[in-house]
């Protein structure tokens, strides 16, 4: 039988486990690329929640892919997930569903990018659109760009001053790209012209990994004079430097749209929802496209946006170059792991 003392120290720990529980800071880790996220806007979410995003970064897909290999997608609440790699991640049961009920304003976001890829629709929520093309000095470079050629066949004043990325099916795909065929074969032929261009390359790269786009970038300096980049991330550049330009190549390149996921092994997916529903707030996408200059998802931020934003070509590409352009498709095992021994022996140096 209890006594009236022990049910007064019970209620006593129970209650002190509560409150501290509820003391608790709250925080939502975040795996995203750098310099994708206003933090102000993260600021004003935890001014109104209580609820803090650290971040964690990566600096490709395939490297983000890899930590989550590592940790079977535990110790993150919500991802940065491009769409051709959500039907591999939500396959592997990491990716909460996602709809309207636990995230109302989806109800903004356009049904295009919701749906461009396999089972983006239901494991993501679009965060921004855009396309992969050449930045270059156009101070440095003498002549103007206009083709994956200039970069994978550079000029010999230009060897050791160009940059690539080493994601698998970027670089294989541009090499693609510039050959004539879709980002998407998986033809034997196409591929080893593909790797022969790569590897004729590769002796003027003088990296593989993505340049950063702060005031230290290799573009600034100078010790890179052309690179493969994601367009906005060129207006970021252009901040400090007017010799930055872009080009989305004549043969077109790849159209992207990236995807907020949250994470199935993540204790506070509520948390997690309340901030991507926090994101498509129209006025608060319309602030996080112009940070990051890229193009939003979220048809009620775009109205928001000036006049200037909407009508960049850079941002919002147009004509043949943009026809051109495709989206990842779903590719076979065997064409991934033939994708991955390119860039393996790319990067190894044969």
């Amino acid at each position: 039988m209890f006594s009236g003392k022990t049910i007064f120290v019970t209620l006593v720990l129970l209650v002190t486990a509560v409150f501290a529980q509820a003391s608790e800071p709250k925080e939502l880790v975040f795996l995203n690329w750098a310099n994708y996220m206003d933090p102000d806007i993260l600021v004003e979410f935890e001014q109104r929640t209580g609820i803090s995003v650290k971040q964690r970064y990566f600096d490709s897909d395939t490297t983000r892919d890899e930590l989550l290999l590592e940790t079977e997608g535990k110790g993150f609440d919500l991802a940065l997930v491009n769409g051709s790699s959500i039907r591999i991640l939500a396959k592997r049961g990491w990716l909460e569903p996602l709809d309207e009920s636990s995230i109302p304003n989806l109800k903004h976001v356009n049904p295009r990018w919701r749906s461009a890829f396999e089972q983006a629709e239901n494991y993501g929520v679009p965060y921004s659109w855009g396309t992969i093309g050449i930045v270059y000095r156009k101070d440095l470079v003498p002549f103007t760009v206009s083709s994956w050629m200039d970069l994978l066949q550079p000029a010999e004043e230009l060897h050791g001053k160009i940059s690539m990325i080493g994601d698998n099916k970027d670089i294989v795909g541009v090499a693609l790209k510039a050959l004539g065929y879709s980002l998407n074969t998986t033809d034997e032929k196409a591929l080893q012209e593909a790797e022969a261009l790569l590897q004729a390359q590769a002796p003027a790269v003088k990296t593989y990994r993505y340049i950063s786009i702060g005031a230290d970038s290799a573009l600034l300096t100078g010790q890179i004079v052309m690179s493969m980049m994601y367009n906005g991330d060129m207006r970021m550049l252009q901040q400090h430097s007017d010799n930055i330009a872009f080009v989305l190549p004549k043969e077109g390149g790849n159209i992207w749209t990236d995807y907020l996921s949250v994470l199935s092994a993540s204790p506070r997916k509520a948390d997690a929802k309340r901030f991507i529903n926090f994101l498509n707030e129209p006025e608060i996408a319309a602030r996080l496209a112009q940070f990051t200059h890229y193009a939003t998802p979220n048809l009620s931020a775009e109205a928001l946006l000036p006049a200037e934003f909407r009508n960049d070509p850079v941002i919002y590409p147009t004509g043949e170059a943009l026809e051109n352009s495709e989206a990842y498709g779903r590719l076979p095992p065997r064409a991934q792991k033939r994708q991955a021994a390119i860039v393996s022996r790319l990067v190894q140096g044969g």
